[in-house]
């Protein structure tokens, strides 16, 4: 049986208290980073591999169904503003966007819609395609690796499973054995977490790596609100020495981008 199908460590969840619910839930998410770490070294050659065909024309496709392709798509939104750069990275989900916020029946069951739904961006050679799969079995995803290979994409998987299709059909395997969910079968519990965790792990790494963070700060962020705005300027007063803060936020606004500003600065 595979290990996210496998029984509760608890049993009688409805006998329990609001406490004895939530402390048990907590006691299994403390798995969930030790399992992650064991993955360190595939995620590691999946982002070299991000970093080595970025530069060459390359994009990072994220494919899943139910709570695996929500995550994809949640961390492919969060890239452009926050490293300023576009249809970098790129989520697709069994269902298409409607299944966002409402499961579609049976749209993970389909081993050909994977790939055909990655047609409309023209995938190429120099591409990543990343399957997150739970269980480590979804036809959605299965079909959509084996023909991102054939295609000649690096490809990638997330998964819980070791013994999974998945493992056996992408080239870098990803996998986090965070053993049976508090309520069985609720992959969305410290499976989704742990593919969050990968996910984050992914993308930021590959986006300091590509160079759109300096020291530790988001230089490439876009002004999207107030908040954002107020981040870049105290950014520019630390990177420049300016000490009048309207200073500094004039100067942002005027170039759009803490990068563009502070090397306009020091370019008087």
């Amino acid at each position: 049986m595979k290990t996210t199908e496998q029984s509760s460590h608890f049993e009688h969840l409805d006998a329990m208290s609001t406490r004895e619910i939530l402390e048990g839930i907590n006691q299994e998410d403390r798995l969930v980073p030790v399992a992650v770490a064991q993955a360190i070294p595939a995620i590691e050659k999946l982002v070299d591999g991000i970093v080595e065909r970025v530069p060459k024309g390359g994009r990072v496709f994220y494919t899943g169904a139910g709570t695996s392709g929500r995550l994809g798509i949640v961390d492919a939104s969060e890239i452009e503003p926050t490293y300023g750069v576009s249809d970098l990275f790129i989520g697709v989900m069994a269902g298409g966007d409607g299944a966002i916020r409402h499961a579609v029946e049976g749209a993970e069951d389909n081993a050909l819609q994977g790939w055909e739904d990655l047609q409309r961006f023209h995938p190429t050679s120099m591409d990543v395609l990343v399957g997150i799969t739970a269980s480590g079995g979804a036809p959605y995803v299965l079909g959509a690796i084996r023909k991102a290979r054939e295609a000649g994409l690096l490809t990638g998987a997330i998964t819980n499973n070791e013994d999974s299709p998945v493992v056996r059909e992408a080239q870098i395997a990803m996998v986090a054995s965070v053993g049976p969910e508090f309520v069985t079968g609720s992959t969305r519990m410290k499976s989704g977490t742990s593919a969050k965790l990968i996910l984050n792990m992914i993308s930021t790494a590959s986006m300091i790596r590509l160079g759109h963070v300096k020291g530790n700060k988001m230089v490439d962020m876009q002004l999207t609100n107030q908040k954002l705005v107020d981040r870049g300027t105290r950014m520019i007063m630390e990177a420049t020495g300016i000490k009048d803060y309207d200073q500094a936020q004039a100067l942002l606004l005027r170039y759009g981008q803490v990068r563009s500003a502070v090397e306009a600065y020091f370019k008087k």
